[in-house]
Protein backbone atom coordinates (compact mmCIF):
# COMPACT_ATOMS: atom_id res chain seq x y z
CA UNK A 1 0.00 0.00 0.00
CA UNK A 2 1.91 2.84 1.19
CA UNK A 3 4.03 4.02 4.40
CA UNK A 4 4.39 6.18 7.29
CA UNK A 5 7.27 7.64 5.73
CA UNK A 6 5.65 8.47 1.78
CA UNK A 7 2.46 9.97 3.78
CA UNK A 8 4.81 12.47 5.67
CA UNK A 9 6.23 13.52 2.55
CA UNK A 10 3.29 14.46 0.67
CA UNK A 11 2.04 16.12 4.31
CA UNK A 12 4.65 18.21 4.23
CA UNK A 13 4.71 18.99 0.37
CA UNK A 14 1.18 19.85 1.02
CA UNK A 15 1.60 21.97 4.31
CA UNK A 16 3.93 23.54 2.13
CA UNK A 17 6.79 23.27 4.80
CA UNK A 18 9.06 21.83 2.09
CA UNK A 19 8.55 24.31 -0.09
CA UNK A 20 7.07 27.81 0.66
CA UNK A 21 4.29 29.06 -0.92
CA UNK A 22 3.22 31.52 -3.16
CA UNK A 23 0.18 33.54 -3.54
CA UNK A 24 -2.16 31.50 -5.22
CA UNK A 25 -0.64 28.10 -3.74
CA UNK A 26 -1.46 30.09 0.10
CA UNK A 27 -4.93 31.02 -1.04
CA UNK A 28 -5.64 27.40 -1.77
CA UNK A 29 -3.76 26.25 1.38
CA UNK A 30 -5.89 29.01 3.39
CA UNK A 31 -8.82 27.72 2.14
CA UNK A 32 -8.40 24.26 3.10
CA UNK A 33 -7.28 24.95 6.77
CA UNK A 34 -9.13 27.52 7.71
CA UNK A 35 -10.55 29.17 10.02
CA UNK A 36 -7.49 31.45 10.27
CA UNK A 37 -6.15 32.00 13.53
CA UNK A 38 -3.35 34.31 14.72
CA UNK A 39 -0.18 32.57 17.15
CA UNK A 40 -1.64 31.22 19.77
CA UNK A 41 -1.66 33.31 23.19
CA UNK A 42 0.69 36.53 21.87
CA UNK A 43 -1.25 37.15 18.64
CA UNK A 44 -3.80 39.04 19.70
CA UNK A 45 -5.32 41.93 17.47
CA UNK A 46 -2.67 40.14 14.61
CA UNK A 47 -4.76 39.49 11.20
CA UNK A 48 -4.08 35.45 10.93
CA UNK A 49 -0.95 33.26 9.97
CA UNK A 50 -0.22 30.36 8.54
CA UNK A 51 3.30 29.91 10.15
CA UNK A 52 6.25 28.67 7.91
CA UNK A 53 4.23 28.00 4.68
CA UNK A 54 4.32 31.18 2.67
CA UNK A 55 6.57 32.91 0.77
CA UNK A 56 5.92 36.47 1.60
CA UNK A 57 4.70 38.35 4.96
CA UNK A 58 1.37 36.42 5.33
CA UNK A 59 0.21 38.93 8.19
CA UNK A 60 0.25 42.17 6.14
CA UNK A 61 -1.32 39.94 3.35
CA UNK A 62 -4.05 38.76 5.34
CA UNK A 63 -4.42 42.26 7.17
CA UNK A 64 -5.24 43.72 3.76
CA UNK A 65 -7.59 40.90 3.22
CA UNK A 66 -9.07 41.85 6.49
CA UNK A 67 -9.59 45.65 5.39
CA UNK A 68 -11.30 44.86 2.22
CA UNK A 69 -13.63 42.13 3.95
CA UNK A 70 -12.04 39.25 1.83
CA UNK A 71 -11.54 37.92 5.50
CA UNK A 72 -14.47 37.84 7.44
CA UNK A 73 -14.61 36.50 11.32
CA UNK A 74 -16.65 34.66 13.33
CA UNK A 75 -17.24 31.75 16.18
CA UNK A 76 -16.73 28.83 14.18
CA UNK A 77 -15.02 25.12 15.53
CA UNK A 78 -15.78 24.98 19.07
CA UNK A 79 -17.61 28.42 18.92
CA UNK A 80 -13.27 29.50 18.54
CA UNK A 81 -12.92 32.70 17.29
CA UNK A 82 -11.42 32.73 13.36
CA UNK A 83 -11.03 34.06 9.98
CA UNK A 84 -12.78 32.46 6.90
CA UNK A 85 -12.89 33.83 3.27
CA UNK A 86 -16.05 35.19 2.55
CA UNK A 87 -17.35 32.81 -0.07
CA UNK A 88 -16.74 30.63 2.89
CA UNK A 89 -18.65 31.87 5.11
CA UNK A 90 -22.07 30.05 3.79
CA UNK A 91 -20.70 26.70 4.28
CA UNK A 92 -18.82 27.42 7.95
CA UNK A 93 -22.39 28.77 9.06
CA UNK A 94 -24.03 25.91 7.87
CA UNK A 95 -21.57 23.52 9.76
CA UNK A 96 -20.92 25.77 12.63
CA UNK A 97 -24.43 27.60 13.33
CA UNK A 98 -25.35 26.63 16.88
CA UNK A 99 -29.57 27.22 16.98
CA UNK A 100 -31.40 29.28 19.43
CA UNK A 101 -34.78 28.68 20.23
CA UNK A 102 -35.67 30.41 23.61
CA UNK A 103 -33.96 33.45 23.99
CA UNK A 104 -33.14 34.89 26.78
CA UNK A 105 -34.16 38.00 27.96
CA UNK A 106 -30.54 40.21 27.68
CA UNK A 107 -30.09 38.07 24.40
CA UNK A 108 -33.52 39.41 23.59
CA UNK A 109 -33.00 43.11 23.95
CA UNK A 110 -29.52 43.13 22.49
CA UNK A 111 -30.78 41.56 19.43
CA UNK A 112 -33.60 43.99 19.11
CA UNK A 113 -31.40 46.97 19.43
CA UNK A 114 -29.19 45.89 17.14
CA UNK A 115 -31.44 45.43 14.52
CA UNK A 116 -33.53 48.53 15.70
CA UNK A 117 -30.36 50.74 16.35
CA UNK A 118 -27.43 49.07 14.72
CA UNK A 119 -24.30 48.81 14.07
CA UNK A 120 -23.44 49.61 17.49
CA UNK A 121 -20.27 49.03 19.61
CA UNK A 122 -20.39 47.48 23.58
CA UNK A 123 -19.93 51.22 24.58
CA UNK A 124 -22.92 52.10 23.03
CA UNK A 125 -25.17 49.06 23.85
CA UNK A 126 -24.30 49.60 27.93
CA UNK A 127 -25.06 53.09 27.35
CA UNK A 128 -28.76 52.60 25.87
CA UNK A 129 -29.31 49.31 28.27
CA UNK A 130 -28.15 50.21 31.33
CA UNK A 131 -26.30 46.49 31.35
CA UNK A 132 -22.55 46.26 32.28
CA UNK A 133 -20.16 45.26 29.74
CA UNK A 134 -19.35 41.93 31.79
CA UNK A 135 -23.37 41.13 30.98
CA UNK A 136 -23.17 42.05 27.46
CA UNK A 137 -20.12 40.41 26.43
CA UNK A 138 -20.87 36.85 26.71
CA UNK A 139 -24.72 37.21 25.55
CA UNK A 140 -22.90 38.86 22.11
CA UNK A 141 -21.21 35.58 22.30
CA UNK A 142 -23.85 33.05 22.02
CA UNK A 143 -26.10 35.23 19.73
CA UNK A 144 -22.53 35.31 17.06
CA UNK A 145 -22.52 31.69 17.66
CA UNK A 146 -26.43 31.58 16.17
CA UNK A 147 -25.23 33.89 13.23
CA UNK A 148 -27.72 36.46 14.35
CA UNK A 149 -24.83 39.01 14.69
CA UNK A 150 -21.64 39.86 12.79
CA UNK A 151 -19.17 41.75 14.53
CA UNK A 152 -16.94 43.84 12.33
CA UNK A 153 -13.34 43.51 12.99
CA UNK A 154 -11.84 44.67 9.53
CA UNK A 155 -8.55 45.95 11.46
CA UNK A 156 -7.00 45.56 14.99
CA UNK A 157 -8.87 48.44 16.65
CA UNK A 158 -11.07 47.54 19.23
CA UNK A 159 -13.94 49.61 18.81
CA UNK A 160 -15.80 47.97 16.44
CA UNK A 161 -19.64 48.01 15.23
CA UNK A 162 -21.69 44.47 15.99
CA UNK A 163 -24.20 44.51 12.73
CA UNK A 164 -27.53 42.09 12.39
CA UNK A 165 -25.71 39.07 10.30
CA UNK A 166 -28.55 39.12 7.75
CA UNK A 167 -27.48 42.95 6.56
CA UNK A 168 -24.05 41.86 6.55
CA UNK A 169 -24.36 38.97 4.25
CA UNK A 170 -27.65 39.39 2.41
CA UNK A 171 -26.99 36.23 0.66
CA UNK A 172 -25.74 33.46 2.96
CA UNK A 173 -28.30 30.88 3.90
CA UNK A 174 -27.64 29.94 6.80
CA UNK A 175 -29.42 26.14 6.01
CA UNK A 176 -28.13 25.69 2.65
CA UNK A 177 -26.44 22.46 3.54
CA UNK A 178 -27.32 20.19 6.23
CA UNK A 179 -24.30 20.08 8.65
CA UNK A 180 -23.23 16.73 7.08
CA UNK A 181 -23.41 17.93 3.94
CA UNK A 182 -21.26 21.13 5.51
CA UNK A 183 -19.04 18.84 6.63
CA UNK A 184 -18.05 16.63 4.36
CA UNK A 185 -16.55 19.28 2.09
CA UNK A 186 -14.53 20.04 5.15
CA UNK A 187 -13.37 16.68 5.34
CA UNK A 188 -12.21 16.05 1.58
CA UNK A 189 -10.17 19.36 2.41
CA UNK A 190 -8.87 18.07 6.02
CA UNK A 191 -7.88 14.89 4.03
CA UNK A 192 -5.75 16.50 1.23
CA UNK A 193 -4.04 18.60 3.88
CA UNK A 194 -3.33 15.98 6.24
CA UNK A 195 -3.15 13.28 3.58
CA UNK A 196 -3.77 10.18 6.08
CA UNK A 197 -6.40 10.68 9.08
CA UNK A 198 -8.95 9.08 11.56
CA UNK A 199 -12.08 10.24 12.88
CA UNK A 200 -10.00 11.30 16.44
CA UNK A 201 -7.89 13.69 14.52
CA UNK A 202 -11.17 15.13 12.41
CA UNK A 203 -12.89 15.08 15.96
CA UNK A 204 -10.03 17.15 17.71
CA UNK A 205 -9.76 20.23 14.71
CA UNK A 206 -13.84 20.38 14.23
CA UNK A 207 -14.69 20.24 17.96
CA UNK A 208 -17.93 17.94 16.90
CA UNK A 209 -19.10 14.62 18.28
CA UNK A 210 -17.40 11.62 16.82
CA UNK A 211 -20.35 9.90 15.64
CA UNK A 212 -20.80 12.71 13.58
CA UNK A 213 -17.63 12.50 12.14
CA UNK A 214 -18.05 8.84 11.38
CA UNK A 215 -20.92 9.08 9.42
CA UNK A 216 -19.76 12.04 7.26
CA UNK A 217 -16.48 10.02 7.06
CA UNK A 218 -18.60 6.58 6.14
CA UNK A 219 -20.93 8.70 3.56
CA UNK A 220 -17.29 9.52 1.61
CA UNK A 221 -16.14 6.28 1.62
CA UNK A 222 -19.29 4.65 0.24
CA UNK A 223 -19.14 7.42 -2.27
CA UNK A 224 -15.45 6.80 -3.60
CA UNK A 225 -14.27 9.81 -1.92
CA UNK A 226 -12.09 8.45 0.53
CA UNK A 227 -10.51 4.86 1.30
CA UNK A 228 -9.40 3.41 4.31
CA UNK A 229 -6.01 2.59 5.11
CA UNK A 230 -4.37 0.79 8.02
CA UNK A 231 -4.07 3.78 10.13
CA UNK A 232 -7.29 6.02 9.13
CA UNK A 233 -8.20 7.21 5.98
CA UNK A 234 -7.14 8.94 2.54
CA UNK A 235 -8.32 10.10 -0.34
CA UNK A 236 -8.61 7.62 -3.10
CA UNK A 237 -7.07 10.05 -5.67
CA UNK A 238 -4.15 10.12 -3.88
CA UNK A 239 -3.15 6.54 -3.25
CA UNK A 240 -1.70 5.91 -6.60
CA UNK A 241 0.28 9.50 -5.93
CA UNK A 242 1.45 7.96 -2.28
CA UNK A 243 2.43 4.61 -4.02
CA UNK A 244 4.72 6.35 -6.27
CA UNK A 245 5.81 8.79 -3.94
CA UNK A 246 10.04 7.78 -3.27
CA UNK A 247 11.27 11.11 -2.27
CA UNK A 248 11.64 10.87 1.90
CA UNK A 249 10.01 14.33 3.64
CA UNK A 250 13.07 16.57 4.14
CA UNK A 251 14.81 16.92 7.01
CA UNK A 252 13.77 20.02 9.50
CA UNK A 253 12.22 21.37 12.62
CA UNK A 254 9.63 23.61 13.43
CA UNK A 255 8.45 24.72 16.85
CA UNK A 256 4.16 24.54 16.04
CA UNK A 257 2.66 27.25 18.23
CA UNK A 258 -0.96 25.64 19.60
CA UNK A 259 -3.23 27.54 16.83
CA UNK A 260 -1.89 25.99 13.88
CA UNK A 261 -3.64 23.61 11.41
CA UNK A 262 -1.16 20.34 12.28
CA UNK A 263 -0.98 21.10 15.64
CA UNK A 264 -5.16 21.22 16.16
CA UNK A 265 -5.25 18.29 13.65
CA UNK A 266 -3.31 16.37 16.27
CA UNK A 267 -4.19 18.13 19.50
CA UNK A 268 -6.04 14.98 20.99
CA UNK A 269 -2.81 13.23 20.65
CA UNK A 270 -0.20 15.70 21.53
CA UNK A 271 -2.39 17.28 24.90
CA UNK A 272 -1.85 13.71 26.39
CA UNK A 273 1.82 12.79 25.32
CA UNK A 274 3.28 15.98 26.25
CA UNK A 275 1.22 16.51 29.68
CA UNK A 276 3.19 17.64 32.31
CA UNK A 277 2.35 18.97 35.62
CA UNK A 278 4.03 22.25 36.14
CA UNK A 279 4.37 23.29 32.76
CA UNK A 280 2.22 24.50 29.70
CA UNK A 281 3.22 23.39 26.42
CA UNK A 282 4.34 26.27 24.53
CA UNK A 283 5.12 24.78 21.09
CA UNK A 284 5.19 21.43 18.91
CA UNK A 285 8.17 20.24 17.91
CA UNK A 286 7.42 18.69 14.35
CA UNK A 287 10.89 17.28 13.27
CA UNK A 288 10.99 15.58 9.66
CA UNK A 289 7.26 15.63 9.27
CA UNK A 290 6.69 13.64 12.55
CA UNK A 291 5.48 15.48 16.09
CA UNK A 292 8.72 14.45 18.08
CA UNK A 293 8.93 16.62 20.96
CA UNK A 294 7.70 19.71 22.86
CA UNK A 295 9.03 23.13 24.19
CA UNK A 296 7.65 23.11 27.83
CA UNK A 297 7.17 26.40 30.09
CA UNK A 298 4.37 29.21 30.94
CA UNK A 299 3.02 31.61 28.99
CA UNK A 300 2.83 35.65 30.14
CA UNK A 301 2.04 38.65 28.21
CA UNK A 302 5.37 39.29 26.23
CA UNK A 303 8.22 36.72 25.93
CA UNK A 304 7.16 33.00 26.98
CA UNK A 305 9.28 31.48 29.71
CA UNK A 306 10.95 28.36 28.65
CA UNK A 307 11.61 25.69 31.15
CA UNK A 308 12.25 22.82 28.87
CA UNK A 309 12.61 21.63 25.61
CA UNK A 310 11.75 17.77 25.65
CA UNK A 311 12.54 15.70 22.43
CA UNK A 312 12.79 11.78 21.24
CA UNK A 313 15.04 12.68 18.23
CA UNK A 314 18.54 11.41 19.08
CA UNK A 315 21.60 14.39 18.39
CA UNK A 316 19.34 16.88 16.90
CA UNK A 317 19.59 19.25 19.94
CA UNK A 318 21.41 22.16 18.27
CA UNK A 319 19.09 22.39 14.93
CA UNK A 320 16.17 22.00 17.65
CA UNK A 321 17.33 24.81 19.89
CA UNK A 322 17.61 27.12 16.70
CA UNK A 323 14.29 25.67 15.51
CA UNK A 324 13.18 26.96 18.71
CA UNK A 325 15.00 30.28 18.66
CA UNK A 326 13.33 31.01 15.59
CA UNK A 327 10.00 31.75 17.05
CA UNK A 328 11.50 32.70 20.54
CA UNK A 329 13.81 35.39 21.25
CA UNK A 330 16.75 33.68 23.26
CA UNK A 331 17.73 36.58 25.28
CA UNK A 332 14.21 37.29 26.23
CA UNK A 333 13.30 33.62 26.47
CA UNK A 334 16.36 31.68 26.95
CA UNK A 335 15.93 27.56 26.79
CA UNK A 336 16.77 26.94 30.81
CA UNK A 337 16.73 22.93 30.27
CA UNK A 338 17.31 20.00 27.11
CA UNK A 339 15.42 16.81 27.91
CA UNK A 340 15.97 17.93 31.70
CA UNK A 341 19.93 18.66 31.60
CA UNK A 342 20.49 22.38 32.53
CA UNK A 343 21.89 24.52 29.72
Amino acid sequence: MFTKLQVNSLRMERQHLARQADEREYLELYRDTQPGQNVYWNGFGDPPSITFRAAFDDKEYNRARQESRALVKGRFLGGNLGWVMQEDMELFTCLCRKPLANRTLAQQTLLELIEREGPLNIQQMKELTGMLVKEITPVLHRLQEAFFIYEDQYNGEWDRGWYRFSEMFPHVDTQKYTRQEALQTMLRRFAFRNVLFDSKMAKSFFKLPEKEITTSVQALVNEGILCEAEDGYVLTADLPLLESTLTPAPRGVFAMHRNDFLVKSNEHRLKEKYRHPDYDSLQYLLIDGEFSGVVLGHFKNGPYMIEDVVTEAPSRDDEILQAVYRVNDPELSPVKRFNGVDL
